[in-house]
């Protein structure tokens, strides 16, 4: 029988998976679908529950929903919540009574926006209150401070937590304001004791991330560390407190954790951290006061991608897993037999319907010598005898992985079954293939990580299956930074480019972007720092817009209004450039956009205006 193959349709018609708890009696898994509703613009939900050891999910209503709360202490008499509160007069209408249809805002330092939000003097602040009182009942653990917890902007209720002994309540914090704020990624975690309102800083000595918070059972403390001040993708280790003593797990491990759970038993701890191009599960020991070095041991080997560890019951994980051709949904993990069984099919249908593009691995060897894992994705019902147009795939972040994750945008299974080969190589920055290989990009955004671009382009090229002839370059962020880079030096290799929220010039992107810690540790300083080799590299030599006069391609450029992090001069500034300079050309902006696209109608528009640009162009 003829089958289907993706379209920008059907890929937003599918179901979104989200893991909300589990049962006091651990007997069932609660979860969450988003269904996108296309006609109305948002997103439909809807709640099930399904057994730990399987079988159907059943359908249930929101209130039906019986998951156990982190936020209740152990002996059950209080609740954490968090809540915004205003802590300085930032805006026209407060500041001026009498003008209460001001929409003005008055700053006299940094920190004024934020990811796609400006501040307008509220703080997000965690509270306690009794059990069964009223939110409005409920006690400010950081009364008057204009600091944030949870973190904004992404921050939610795992950066607080309870003590085991129910009277100390541990938050995460960035305790630094205004310019410092914006150039620091220093959180902390506090304790606030219940009864003396007192607070402790028990992460002082480093001026990195410290995140995550979890209790074993016996009453360890367990966070996730990265010693590097202003540094947002140092190396993530698993650190322990406990009695006074701090101990790194993961610090001879050559690798970053991305997520963790202690294991039931307080010996040791699962975690999740990008290997390969993949995200996997691993675990790794806690010798307690024992002179012994923890060890760190894989669990799980594969083409797919752990994104969460949901529980552990007996000798199984519970996890969420995705990859290029699946979205996500929940399995369990045989912690003996090292397999999986997969619990949901959420998307099953639809998929059965499919044909599925074929995902390999190819290793390049890249000009400094080493070698380079590169995913090449494949239509659905591949002929080696054809030749096919392809996409080169830049990845965004810098330093995020290109692993086997789902996206809803950049969707590799969407685009190799409108018939599009894609290269997506593993170049420098991506995390998974050791700290160093993560570490090289930082300084060094227009060097040897535009070279492994060229290196996969140009040895896949010579596959008898792709049309070298017709290759196109295509990214976001990062992805969009290497797309305008390759624009000006590609020598006739790519015959159409697409970059969405690209920086464009990195002058203007310091000038305007929110995290100024990340443009100060990865561009290596201001643009006036004459004397710094590092920053003169960046705005000089590996600074788009300084080799715009060689642009010749067709170029699409896709920007968000709302796009405080990648902020919108970057995009109009291209645009206007390729307009001025006689290329074809077109703009695609979104006022209402982050750096992401997340209402169903926009996507739509995103998609169709994507595949019909490479239409008329590749």
């Amino acid at each position: 029988m003829s089958q289907q193959k993706m379209t920008p349709e059907t890929l937003w018609s599918l179901k979104r998976l989200s893991v909300m708890g589990v049962d006091e009696a651990q007997k069932n898994i609660y979860y969450k679908l988003k269904i996108p509703n296309v006609e109305e613009n948002n997103f439909d939900t809807e709640f099930y529950k399904i057994s730990i050891t399987g079988g159907s999910a059943t359908k249930i209503s929101e209130d039906a929903v019986e998951v156990v709360s982190k936020n209740i202490s152990p002996n059950k008499k209080y609740e954490l919540f968090d809540k915004t509160v205003r802590i300085e007069e930032v805006t026209g209408k407060n500041r001026y009574k009498n003008l209460p249809k001001s929409n003005a805002y008055v700053y006299t330092d940094l920190d004024i926006r934020h990811w796609d939000t400006w501040n307008d003097g509220t703080y997000s602040h965690v509270f306690y209150k009794a059990k069964d009182a009223k939110e409005e009942e409920g006690i400010d653990v950081m009364p008057e401070e204009p600091y944030y917890s949870p973190q904004r902007p992404f921050g939610g209720d795992e950066d607080y937590i309870w003590g085991p002994d129910s009277e100390h309540i541990y938050y995460v914090s960035k305790k630094v304001k205004g310019k410092a704020y914006a150039q620091s990624t220093n959180t902390d975690i506090y304790k606030y004791n219940l009864k003396t309102k007192n607070t402790e800083n028990l992460t002082e000595e480093n001026k990195g991330y410290d995140m995550q918070p979890a209790f074993s059972k016996d009453g360890a403390l367990a966070y996730l560390q990265m010693k590097t001040e202003g540094y947002e993708a140092d190396k993530n280790d698993i650190i322990i407190l406990k009695d006074g003593v701090k101990q790194n797990l993961t610090a001879q491990w050559d690798g970053t954790v991305s997520s963790f759970t202690w294991n039931k038993d307080a010996k040791s701890a699962y975690f999740t951290a990008p290997v390969d191009g993949t995200i996997q599960l691993f675990e790794v020991d806690y010798p307690g006061k024992k002179r012994k070095m923890p060890q760190v041991k894989q669990l799980s080997k594969g083409d797919f991608d752990v994104k969460s560890i949901v529980l552990q019951k007996e000798n199984k994980l519970f996890v969420t897993r995705t990859d290029m051709n699946h979205a996500a949904e929940l399995f369990t993990f045989d912690l003996k037999t090292k397999s999986f069984t997969q619990l949901t099919h959420i998307n099953d249908e639809v998929y059965k319907s499919l044909d599925l593009p074929k995902v390999e691995k190819r290793y390049v060897t890249t000009t400094d010598g080493k070698k380079m894992l590169v995913w090449l994705i494949l239509p659905p019902n591949f002929d080696v005898t054809q030749k096919y147009p392809t996409l080169v795939y830049a990845q965004g972040g810098p330093q995020s992985p290109l692993s086997q994750f789902y996206s809803f945008r950049w969707n590799f299974q969407l685009m190799a079954s409108q018939g599009y080969v894609v290269i997506a190589p593993n170049r420098r920055g991506m995390p998974g293939h050791g700290v160093e290989w993560n570490e090289a990009i930082s300084k060094d955004w227009g060097g040897q990580v535009i070279n492994d671009y060229l290196s996969a382009t140009d040895e896949l090229s010579k596959e008898s299956f792709i049309d070298e002839n017709r290759m196109a370059a295509v990214g976001a962020s990062f992805g969009g930074y290497s797309v305008f880079y390759l624009a000006g030096m590609h020598n006739k290799r790519f015959k159409t480019f697409i970059a969405h929220d690209g920086v464009f010039d990195t002058r203007s992107m310091y000038g305007t972007t929110e995290e100024l810690f990340f443009v100060n540790h990865d561009f290596g300083g201001a643009y006036w720092e004459k004397e710094n080799e590092d920053a003169q590299n960046t705005y000089g030599k590996f600074n788009p817009i300084n080799h715009v006069a060689k642009w010749d391609t067709p170029i699409f450029i896709i920007q968000g209004g709302k796009d405080y992090r990648v902020p919108i001069e970057q995009g109009l500034g291209a645009y206007q450039a390729a307009q001025l300079l006689g290329l074809k050309s077109k703009l695609l902006y979104l006022p209402e956009a982050n750096h992401w696209v997340l209402e169903p109608q926009n996507a739509l528009v995103w998609q169709h205006e994507f595949f019909n640009w490479l239409k008329g162009t590749l």
